[in-house]
């Protein structure tokens, strides 16, 4: 058993759920799916403005999916050929053959991902989870990462904000039987006006369109049968990673990131704490950062015009390719 898996649950997660309902596609977008060895990933593209554009790879954090890149994607279609890939258990990726939601679990989905494609080195792009998944692939595979952006990295905290708590907390055993018990008569909209307040620096600047599409999409999750399971042991793969050390501690993998790394932090962000952005700015040897005061955690949704002229300067600065 996995470092990360929850008793008595392997069956349920093993099994691959039929979809619920459709998985939401925006405007230019293709939806198609990736089968590898134990495991298959759903993976959002759009058409680049032109052939020979370099590979650009988006990673989601917890909870989300590759529809957190919507934003962002077509603002940066001109300068790349983008690809945001559901981590296994998420969006519209069924759940792992090996039950592994821990974070060197999902770094090798990306990995597996990456190799498959034959695109060489990418621009890889993640938020919070993603980020962290991201940072160790930049680390342990060098050869497949040509930038990095990471936005909201979850990288480990000493001193973790009290917002962040609750979702540390869906790691323990029993946590989250509990939780779903104690909200089984919430809505999917109100689920989803709390993620947008958790996650959001100013939630009123989503738009009714926006909302109407993340409560369907609530709604469409919470009918799988693995989705507490993949949020559970996936929170608990992040506090493993948290308490890793040596060689293997994500820390110590950002020093060892050799591409040149572009850092995205929010001054309202609830789950990484504001202040880890001078530790990260020092710990990537090749960084720049870019800090917005009222963003929250997911700055490329809230901000996605800001965050993509920060990403084409750092693609400018390394050659475009």
């Amino acid at each position: 058993m996995s470092s990360t898996e929850l008793p008595g649950v392997r069956a349920a997660t093993a099994a691959v759920a039929p979809k619920v309902a459709t998985v939401r596609v925006a405007e230019g977008e293709e939806l198609r799916s990736v089968t590898l060895p134990g495991l298959t990933l759903n993976v959002r593209s759009r058409p680049p403005a032109r052939s020979g554009l370099p590979h650009a790879l988006y990673v989601h954090g917890l909870g989300g999916s590759s529809l957190n890149w919507s934003a962002l994607m077509p603002l940066l279609e001109d300068v790349v050929d983008g690809e945001a890939l559901d981590l296994p258990g998420f969006g519209d990726s069924p759940p792992p053959d090996d039950g592994n939601y821990s974070l060197t679990g999902h770094a090798r989905a990306v990995i597996r991902f990456l190799d498959a494609a034959g695109h060489g080195p990418v621009h890889l792009i993640g938020n919070s989870l993603g980020g962290a998944v991201s940072t160790r692939v930049a680390a342990v595979r060098p050869d497949l990462v040509r930038t990095l952006t990471l936005i909201s990295p979850a990288l480990p905290e000493l001193r973790v904000q009290r917002s962040a708590v609750p979702t540390a907390l869906l790691a323990l055993p029993g946590v989250v039987s509990l939780f779903t018990r104690l909200t089984k008569e919430w809505s999917a909209e109100q689920r989803t006006r709390g993620v947008l307040e958790l996650c959001y620096g100013d939630p009123t600047r989503v738009t009714d369109e926006a909302l109407r599409n993340a409560v369907e999409e609530m709604e469409r999750r919470i009918q799988l049968p693995y989705f507490w399971d993949a949020m559970a042991r996936s929170a608990r793969g992040i506090v493993d990673a948290y308490t890793l050390g040596g060689q293997h501690g994500l820390w110590r993998q950002a020093e060892r990131v050799l591409a040149p790394t572009l850092l995205v932090y929010g001054g309202r962000d609830q789950l990484v704490a504001y202040r880890m952005a001078r530790k990260a700015a020092a710990a990537f040897r090749d960084s720049r950062l870019l800090t917005l005061p009222d963003a929250g955690h997911v700055a490329m949704m809230e901000y996605p015009e800001t965050v993509a002229l920060a990403i084409r300067e750092l693609l400018d600065d390394c050659g475009g390719s």
